[in-house]
């Protein structure tokens, strides 16, 4: 699952210094294709606000290839959980599979439209926790609005195909590498009421050039019986102070 977190500690790792025109030197030419790799260590794999790993840490990667004249992209992303297993089930690693299409509307709003698989290999769930969704997503400046749709069943919820995710989010320039990171999500889980909630986010990204550290506040308002542990009786959705550290190379 592509985490806010992550995105935006990735975000923050290409953040630029501006220098005036005259201490600036040539602009490089933007390559025609781009391949790009991610590694992290993360202190609880929250993902809209559910702890993915009985809040345990978790190792994350990925990959990202991007056409640069259409916009066009693909990827693959990886990160260690427990909550299958937990669930019943097996398996103890997520693999998320992605492409699609991101451009400028005009020179203020940004868009980027994909589809997104969530791959939980032989996880012998009664309902299969192998998830798609379709997403769109509209950005003005530092603020975005991001709605996934689920084509099919949800997480492993029964009868939950065409639910819906709905992310308001901004990732604020405070200067001298550091990101402010600002989320609020609701996420409707279809005939399942008891499993849907909103959750949220404040945290702070800083670039220090070798890595990137991110430091959040987490929270949900999920329901208990619906998100607890089976293996420790912990609840998945409580507030936490989550801490990733990662590297875009």
């Amino acid at each position: 699952m592509k985490k806010f977190v992550l995105a935006a500690a990735v975000a923050a790792a290409f953040a630029t210094h501006i220098v005036h025109a005259d201490e600036a030197a040539p602009a490089a030419a933007v390559p025609e294709n781009t391949l790009s790799f991610n590694v992290a260590a993360i202190s609880d794999y929250r993902y809209r606000g559910i702890s993915q790993t009985r809040l345990q840490p978790a190792l994350q990667g990925g990959a990202d290839y991007v056409n640069n004249p259409t916009g066009l992209y693909a990827g693959a992303w990886a990160s260690t959980i427990t909550w299958i297993k937990d669930a019943g089930g097996d398996g103890s690693v997520e693999l998320d599979l992605y492409a699609g299409k991101r451009g400028q509307l005009s020179a203020e709003v940004s868009y980027d439209v994909g589809v997104l698989t969530y791959v939980y290999a032989s996880n012998a769930l009664p309902v299969s926790a192998n998830t798609t969704e379709v997403y769109g997503q509209l950005g003005y400046g530092p603020a975005y609005l991001k709605y996934s749709h689920a084509v099919t069943n949800l997480f492993g919820f029964a009868d939950s195909k065409n639910s819906g995710y709905v992310d308001l989010g901004a990732n604020l320039d405070a200067g001298d590498g550091y990101t402010i990171n600002l989320h609020a999500g609701r996420q409707d889980v279809r005939h399942n009421d008891a499993a849907s909630y909103t959750d949220w986010k404040l945290g702070v990204s800083k670039d220090f050039g070798v890595l990137t550290g991110a430091l959040a506040l987490i929270g949900t308002n999920a329901n208990e019986s619906a998100y607890t542990s089976a293996a420790n009786g912990k609840f998945l959705g409580k507030n936490a102070v989550q801490l990733t550290v990662s590297k875009v190379f």
